[in-house]
């Protein structure tokens, strides 16, 4: 299960007028996930809030979120919790880092494409 963000939940984003829509986000999300799987092995769920299904169906069991995001997930299991499901396993990806040391994300690729 992938959750891909809606247009409306991206607006807010820095340098949100550099993403693409949703429908050619889908669209290249599925053509990368073809390269290394087949893709009736995934199902794309759009995101419109940030918790996502996991707060509102029990099978879920595990996530996989960015640094940034860790709080989320956090929110995410007391959510579950209070309504008697099992909290979800958390695996943490850590923040990629440029020459600079700087943080590499599409966000602060889409502001240097604005310079």
């Amino acid at each position: 299960m992938i959750g891909l963000t809606t247009d409306k939940m991206l607006k807010s984003k820095k340098a949100a007028s550099k993403l693409e829509d949703y429908p050619t986000r889908e669209k290249n999300l599925k053509v990368f996930i073809r390269t290394f799987t087949d893709i009736r092995r995934v199902k794309i769920v759009e995101l419109s809030d940030p918790y996502g299904p996991p707060i509102n169906e029990p099978e879920y069991e595990g996530i996989v979120v960015s640094q940034e995001t860790y709080e989320t997930a956090l929110k995410i299991n007391e959510i579950r919790e209070s309504k008697g499901f099992k909290p979800l396993v958390i695996i943490i990806i850590p923040i990629i880092r440029n020459s600079n040391n700087e943080k590499l994300s599409s966000t602060s690729i889409r502001e240097k494409l604005l310079n």
